[in-house]
């Protein structure tokens, strides 16, 4: 059995990146013996990779307990044994956790930050079109050529161990796969504010049909919206462990650039990402090439700018898969 350790503790978008990187190794590694993945993960983001086939065991980083959470990590590492450690991080903290361990080969990033490169004797090549111009997925990926395997990724993400509540299991029994609507990310000038309209326009065009909004976002839904009997309101209703299970029945997701279009595009479930003021090359989901990862971006890099109806018709490509194959999977609104 190899022993392998993931030092990648956050954030959740960059989590999911890893997780496909991780995966590809899996499966290279899954002939005899195998390999048991150990993942370094912060608390707020356990839950999620408790759930996912990729990962068997957590060591849970404590962010909040400051110098003493990354020292008590450190001294728990010294007692484990590891063949392999994989930095994916690259930061100062994750560095010192790979010296903690006693791995006899230890690998970091080519771009690591806060003279993290210089804890390693290995480090992952750049992609070829460099750091600067690369998804962040194409840059882990150079993990595997270090291990000899070719950087392409082999599979999607799979959360077996994922699980409805009760009350949103109730609440999609005898229905159709629900559109999923995210309105949520990390950043207020990544938000989209027309979440609410881009609803009216399915309820009323796409039949049969339930749309759920997911997340923690506080958005308030309209009257005729919430009065709509296929309208779903999850929001703040969803653990984190639970995502990927109300992915998994979705018949496509519509994000912002955020976490969970990663979700999606991780698990190969159909997902429309709304962007503005950052790249879909660099951010989107991953790989862009696939048919069912879908961005849109606003004119100007300006989110206001962008009408409902233009994402609508994005929409509309998922609702007719066979005519919007052959379409562009990004464009921006004119």
């Amino acid at each position: 059995m190899e022993k392998i350790l993931i030092i990648k503790p956050s954030s959740l978008g960059d989590i999911l990146h890893a997780l496909q990187v991780v995966e590809t190794l899996r499966q290279s590694r899954g002939q005899g013996a195998g390999v048991e993945i150990t993942w370094v993960v912060r608390d707020i983001f356990a839950p999620l990779l408790e759930v996912c086939a990729s990962v068997d065991r957590l060591l849970i980083y404590e962010r909040k307990k400051g110098l003493r959470g990354i020292w008590e990590l450190g001294r728990q590492l010294r007692r484990e044994s590891f063949d392999l450690v994989l930095d994916m991080q690259g930061l100062a903290r994750s560095a010192f956790w790979a010296l903690c361990t006693n791995a006899p080969r230890k690998i970091g990033r080519g771009d690591g930050r806060e003279f993290s490169r210089f804890a390693f004797r290995e480090l992952a090549s750049p992609p070829p079109n460099g750091f600067k111009n690369s998804h962040a997925v194409e840059i882990l990926a150079q993990f595997l050529p270090a291990l000899g395997l070719p950087a392409e990724l082999c599979s999607s993400v799979t959360f077996p161990r994922a699980k409805l509540s009760p009350q949103i299991a109730g609440a999609l029994a005898g229905k159709n796969s629900p559109i999923l609507l995210f309105p949520d990310s990390r950043r207020a000038e990544k938000e989209w504010k027309f979440f609410p309209e881009l609803t009216r326009l399915i309820l009323a065009k796409v039949a049969q049909t339930p749309v759920a909004w997911v997340g923690q976002s506080n958005l308030r839904a309209p009257d005729d919206v919430a009065a709509n009997p296929m309208f779903l309101n999850f929001l703040g209703k969803t653990a984190l462990a639970e995502l990927p299970a109300i992915v998994a029945r979705a018949r496509f997701c519509v994000t912002n650039d955020s976490g969970p279009m990663h979700l999606a595009a991780a698990m190969n479930v159909p997902v429309l990402g709304i962007f503005g003021p950052t790249s879909p090359v660099l951010y989107g989901p991953f790989p862009p090439s696939r048919a069912g990862n879908r961005t849109i971006c606003a004119p100007h890099g300006n989110l206001a700018e962008l009408p409902p109806d233009a994402v609508f018709a994005e929409c509309e490509k998922f609702l007719a898969p066979t005519a919007g194959a052959k379409q562009k999977t990004h464009r921006e609104v004119q």
